[in-house]
């Protein structure tokens, strides 16, 4: 029996990936986007769902499990970025990155636990970031938000485990799309104290996505969890040096650690 399965932010970028390699494989797969423009250009199904509005969800989900009869993976991947120094960013935008990556995701959770309750199956597969296991300079809000949605997955995966339902998190590092014109850029403001470093790491971070990986290693990588029957909490997935990356903070001095990063980024 196939299963159906829906992934959020998937109109471009790793969702969509990840959307089209599960359709490959044979999956019933449902994808969002806010506003789903030339649906017919996509191999799955393309429909809306915002997370920052709980009817969407709910309407999404129940239309699925209305279709479908069941619902057996979510793979929470809808966000957003955000940079800035954290002194000129304004809370505002901050919170706007939180209600998106780390709110919304828990909302997208809420709504198909029940359905995958009544299963007594089911996997959740929160999308994170190997940001999210460390503070980096000018991208610290993202780094919270994805750090809190790792958090709150090691949470709930305790407490849904004896209900037959895995959730796990799977962390990407710089991928290859187009994250950099979605993101809140704060603006390099002329009378910043932090302007030229500032604007010197926007331009590293640019190169880093335009270097980075394939977004179908992300979806190939998720099909792996799917079909393991025990998934581990946490995956990476980026090159050598991103994960050995969380490995050093581990088991480094703390100031040590920071001084290598400050290093990494000119600071």
């Amino acid at each position: 029996m196939s299963k159906t399965v829906l992934v959020t932010g998937a109109s471009s970028g790793i969702g969509k990936a990840i959307a089209t390699f599960l359709q490959q494989k044979g999956y019933q797969v449902y994808g969002t986007s806010r506003n789903p423009k030339n649906p017919k250009n996509y191999s799955f199904e393309l429909i809306a769902l915002d997370v920052l509005n709980v009817d969407t969800i709910k309407s999404a989900v129940e239309s699925i499990i209305q279709k479908e009869g069941r619902l057996d993976v979510l793979v929470n991947n809808a966000g957003m970025g955000i940079t800035g120094p954290l002194e000129d960013t304004p809370t505002d935008e901050m919170r706007a990155v939180f209600n998106t990556n780390f709110f919304g995701a828990i909302d997208v959770m809420k709504a198909v636990l029940p359905q995958m309750r009544k299963q007594k199956s089911g996997i959740i597969i929160n999308v994170t970031s190997i940001a999210g296991y460390m503070g980096l300079p000018f991208r610290g809000v993202y780094s919270a938000s994805k750090g809190a949605l790792e958090l709150i997955t090691e949470a709930l995966s305790m407490e849904v485990k004896n209900l037959g339902i895995d959730v796990t998190n799977i962390a990407p590092g710089d991928f290859a799309t187009n994250i950099a014109a979605g993101r809140y850029h704060t603006p390099v403001l002329e009378n910043s104290a932090y302007r030229e470093k500032y604007q010197e790491n926007l331009d590293l971070m640019d190169a880093h996505v335009d270097q980075g990986m394939p977004p179908l290693e992300m979806a190939k990588a998720v099909y792996k969890i799917i079909n393991t029957k025990q998934p581990k909490l946490h995956y990476k997935v980026g090159d050598f040096m991103q994960k050995f990356s969380i490995i050093l903070k581990r088991i480094l001095p703390d100031r040590i650690y920071e001084k290598l990063l400050m290093n990494h980024y000119k600071l």
